[in-house]
């Protein structure tokens, strides 16, 4: 008897309470990383790192732009003289930008 009135008594008292949306608790969130604005194929390079930034001029001038970048083969690439490593670091980062999961960093860049 006393746990039925218990039971209804907590319903009662949920009915009449506010929804849990209207409850709001501050968020504390680290600083999010610096990301550049526009990205580029120099920052692109530069942002992949291990030695593949060497290779900004001869992609700028052979592939044009980052949306021709992300969509080349590693075939092409390799016409245009890039080694092994440096192909697999560049279509490794450019499927992960495509898919949203990487961004060049504003820090490596500068560095």
């Amino acid at each position: 008897m006393a746990l039925m009135r218990l039971i209804q008594s907590t319903r009662s008292v949920l009915r009449t309470s506010p929804p849990s949306s209207a409850l709001t608790l501050p968020r504390f969130y680290s600083k999010p990383a610096p990301y550049p604005v526009k990205v580029g194929i120099p920052e692109f390079l530069s942002g992949i790192g291990g030695g593949v930034e060497t290779h900004i001029a001869k992609i700028e001038t052979e592939i044009g732009d980052l949306p021709k970048l992300l969509v080349t083969r590693t075939l092409r690439l390799k016409k245009v003289g890039i080694p092994c490593k440096h192909r697999k670091l560049i279509l490794k980062y450019s499927h992960k930008y495509r898919l949203g999961l990487w961004k060049p960093r504003a820090d490596a860049i500068k560095a």
